[in-house]
C-alpha cells in the first residue's frame, strides 16, 4: 500500500516512520509512505497557505487553492474505490479498529493534515472521501494523527507482522466473537515476580483451559476498563461473548 501524506512540516515524519514495524515492512516493501510539502503548490513569494476566515473569527484557515491542486496533481485520475483522500480533523468520523480494517482494503491513502483553525470547509466536502478524528481532543495539527493512521492500517497489511495472527487476537482484533473487546492480560518470565504470581492456568499446558481463561479475563478487564465496549456487544446480541460476566 502506498500512504501519501500532505503537510506543511514534511520534517515532522522522520521520526515517526523510521522505527518499528513500520519501518521494517517500507525496508521489506508492503508499505510506501510518500510525504508531500504542501506549500510546493504556493505561488506568492511567502508561500502562503493559510488566511483569514470570511465572517471573522479567530485563527487562520488553510485554503482549498493549494490542497485541491496538491490531491489533483498526485493522482491526475482518481479511482475512489482504490484510492481515498482522508481529511483529518477534530470534526471527523472517529478512528477505531474497524475503520483502520476498511482503509487497509485500499491500494492508496492520501491523508491530508490539517493545520491553524482548521481547513476550508470545500475540502471536506468537495475533495475528502472521508474525514476523521483519532480521539475528542484537539491536536495543533494533523501530522499526530496521519502517524496514527498509518501506524494502525499498516499493522493490517499482509507481511507486515512477522505473525499475522498478532493483529487478530490482540484489542479491538478480528477474533471471532470477542472481536471489539480488549485483550486478555499476558504474562511472561519470572512466574513469580515480587510475590505476584502467574495464574496457575498459564502454566498448566491445557490449552483450551487457558482459552477459555483469557476469554474470561479479557471480558472481565473490558467490563472494568470500557464497560461501553460490553454494553454494544450486548445491544449487537452477542450473547456469548457477554454471558461470561454472569
Amino acid at each position: 500500500m502506498i500512504f501519501h501524506v500532505l503537510t506543511i512540516f514534511p520534517d515532522f515524519f522522520r521520526g515517526p516512520f523510521e522505527h518499528g514495524v513500520v519501518a521494517r515492512a517500507r525496508q521489506a516493501g508492503p508499505v510506501e509512505i510518500r510525504i508531500h510539502d504542501l506549500r510546493n503548490w504556493t505561488y506568492d513569494r511567502h508561500r502562503s497557505v493559510d488566511d483569514r476566515p470570511f465572517g471573522g473569527g479567530e485563527g487562520m484557515l488553510l485554503k482549498p487553492g493549494p490542497i485541491f491542486e496538491a490531491v489533483e496533481t498526485i493522482w491526475p485520475e482518481r479511482d475512489s474505490g482504490r484510492r481515498k483522500v482522508i481529511l483529518l480533523s477534530a470534526q471527523g468520523e472517529l478512528f477505531d479498529q474497524s475503520v483502520a480494517r476498511r482503509l487497509s482494503q485500499a491500494r492508496e491513502l492520501l491523508l491530508v493534515c490539517g493545520r491553524y483553525e482548521g481547513v476550508d470547509e470545500r475540502v471536506s466536502e468537495q475533495l475528502a472521501d472521508e474525514e476523521l478524528s483519532i480521539g475528542d481532543y484537539v491536536l495543533s495539527g494533523g501530522e499526530l494523527a496521519a502517524a496514527v493512521v498509518i501506524d494502525a492500517v499498516a499493522r493490517l497489511l499482509p507481511g507486515v507482522l512477522g505473525n499475522q495472527a498478532s493483529s487478530v487476537f490482540e484489542s479491538f482484533g478480528d477474533g471471532g466473537e470477542e472481536r471489539g473487546i480488549l485483550d486478555s492480560p499476558h504474562y511472561t518470565r519470572p512466574a513469580d515476580f515480587r510475590g505476584w504470581q502467574v495464574p496457575g492456568v498459564l502454566l498448566g499446558g491445557d490449552h483450551a483451559a487457558v482459552r477459555e481463561w483469557r476469554r474470561r479475563a479479557a471480558l472481565e478487564k473490558t467490563r472494568r476498563r470500557r464497560p461501553e465496549l460490553l454494553e454494544r456487544k450486548r445491544q449487537s446480541g452477542c450473547v456469548r461473548t457477554v454471558e461470561g460476566l454472569k
